[in-house]
C-alpha cells in the first residue's frame, strides 16, 4: 500500500515540474526565507499533495517548491512534519521517501536547535557530525520493502564526510563560526528539563531537537547522502534565566538564516 501511495503521489508531481533536481532541502523553524532566493520556481501547497500530511508548527510554510538556488535545480520542502504533531514515523519521513523517487541524491537538513553545549551562542551555526536518538520511535518500524534498503541499515556515517569538509570551508571563506556537533533528538513538544539537558551532555549531546533524526534514518537506509545543518535559536533548559519559548526560536532563526542561507548557496554549487 505505502509503495501504491509513493508512485501516485510521484506521479502527481512529474505532471507538476519540468526538472530533475538531484539535491532537495528541508527547511526548518524560520529557515523558510531560503525559498525566496529560487528562480523559476513552482509551488505546490502539502494540502494538494496526495498522501501528504499537514504542517501544523508557526514558521513552517506547508510547500514543496521546485526551482533553482544558484543555477542549481532543487526540491525544497519547506515546513516538515514533526513527531510531536501527532503524526507516525512513516508520516513525518514520507517526504523523504518521495525524494528518492523522485530521483534525489543528496539531501540537505536544516532545523533549529537548543544549544547543550556550553560553548555554543545564541545563533550559532552547527554542522551535525552523529546523532543521538532518543525519541523512543525509529521510522523504520513497521512492515519493510525491499525498495527502501537495507532491513538493518548501517548507521556509521549518516552524515556525510566530505559535506561536512565541504560546508567547514565554505563557512570560512565566509568568515561564518560554524561548530561540529552532536544532535540528541527528543519527542517533544515540551521543552527538555535542567535535569534531562545535564543527562543529554553527558551522554554526548551538543544540541537537542525534535526533529531531523528520522529524516535522516530514511534517507541514509534509501542512499540519500544527507548534510545537516542546525542553528542554536536558544540555550537549552537550565543554561539561560530566559524562559524557553517558540517565538525565540522564530526570531533566532531570522538572525541565523542570513548565515545559513550564504553557507547553503554555495553549497549546493559543490554538491
Amino acid at each position: 500500500m505505502l509503495l501504491n501511495q509513493l508512485q501516485k503521489t510521484k506521479n502527481f508531481i512529474r505532471k507538476k515540474i519540468k526538472t530533475n533536481p538531484k539535491i532537495a532541502l528541508i527547511l526548518g523553524s524560520g529557515l523558510g526565507n531560503i525559498q525566496n532566493q529560487l528562480k523559476n520556481s513552482i509551488s505546490i501547497p502539502y494540502n494538494k499533495i496526495p498522501y501528504f500530511k499537514q504542517s501544523t508548527v508557526k514558521g513552517h510554510n506547508g510547500q514543496l517548491i521546485f526551482g533553482k538556488l544558484n543555477s542549481v535545480d532543487v526540491m525544497v520542502m519547506s515546513g516538515r512534519f514533526h513527531y510531536y504533531e501527532g503524526y507516525t514515523m512513516q508520516d513525518i519521513t514520507y517526504p523523504v521517501r518521495l525524494m528518492k523517487l523522485l530521483g534525489i541524491e543528496k539531501l540537505i537538513i536544516t532545523c533549529a536547535v537548543g544549544a547543550i553545549n556550553k560553548k555554543y551562542n545564541l545563533g550559532d551555526i552547527v554542522v551535525i557530525k552523529d546523532h543521538i536518538n532518543f525519541m523512543g520511535n525509529n521510522p523504520l518500524i513497521g512492515k519493510h520493502y525491499d525498495e527502501f534498503g537495507d532491513r538493518f541499515p548501517d548507521m556509521t556515517n549518516i552524515y556525510d564526510d566530505n559535506a561536512i569538509n565541504k560546508i567547514l570551508k565554505i563557512a570560512k571563506s565566509k568568515k561564518i563560526k560554524v561548530h561540529k556537533g552532536v544532535y540528541f533528538a527528543v519527542s517533544g513538544p515540551s521543552y527538555e528539563t535542567p535535569a534531562e539537558i545535564n543527562a543529554y551532555g553527558k551522554l554526548g549531546g551538543d544540541v537537542v531537537g525534535m526533529s531531523l533524526v528520522p529524516e535522516a534514518i530514511v534517507a541514509n537506509q534509501m542512499g540519500i547522502k544527507v548534510s545537516a545543518l542546525t542553528y542554536a535559536s536558544n540555550k537549552a533548559s537550565g543554561l539561560s534565566k530566559k524562559s524557553l519559548t517558540h517565538e525565540e526560536v522564530l526570531q533566532a532563526g531570522k538572525k541565523a538564516a542570513v548565515s545559513m542561507e550564504k553557507i547553503i548557496t554555495s553549497f549546493v554549487k559543490e554538491l
